[in-house]
């Protein structure tokens, strides 16, 4: 049985994914607004991937024997202007919940739930790959400016994620 402090903080978890998928999908239609159709894809299945995470949180208390308690999710602000920017935003919001994520961890630690433990592994993990996916985008991005030939390209090659 889930601790009620863990029980909470799992509940919040899952609303942080939810929020994250809300996030991605706003920044698709951004791209889709500018006709950068490979960004928007790639975001649009990052947010389908940060959903899955939060289904994964839902299912987990579900098979623990405890409530799941859905809460409002808020309306997300793209903070950037450019495509750069809006990576970086994507790096700091991807750093924000691996924080989350770790103090979840912590808190399951104290609470010596050792499931708990278990499951977040593989979002430790994940997180690894969500922040490196950013930083490469970023990289990137930074090689290649505002070029508008090599943007395209950069768009096509994003346009590609899912058909490997």
């Amino acid at each position: 049985m889930l601790s009620t402090v863990l029980h909470k903080a799992i509940n919040e978890q899952i609303n942080k994914e939810f929020y994250s998928s809300y996030l991605y999908l706003a920044m698709s239609a951004h791209f889709d607004t500018v006709n950068l159709p490979g960004f928007s894809n790639w975001m649009k299945l990052q947010a389908d991937e940060e959903q899955g995470h939060g289904m994964k949180f839902y299912s987990y208390l579900l098979e623990r024997g405890a409530k799941v308690e859905l809460a409002a999710i808020a309306a997300p602000v793209i903070e950037g202007k450019t495509n750069l920017e809006i990576f970086k935003q994507v790096q700091a919001h991807e750093a924000s919940v691996t924080a989350s994520i770790n103090a979840l961890y912590e808190l399951a630690l104290k609470e010596k739930d050792y499931p708990t433990q278990i499951m977040l592994q593989w979002f430790i993990t994940e997180q690894v790959e969500e922040e490196k996916n950013a930083a490469d985008i970023i990289a990137q991005l930074d090689m290649i400016q505002d070029k508008g030939t090599a943007v395209l390209m950069l768009d096509h090659q994003l346009g590609h994620r899912g058909r490997d």
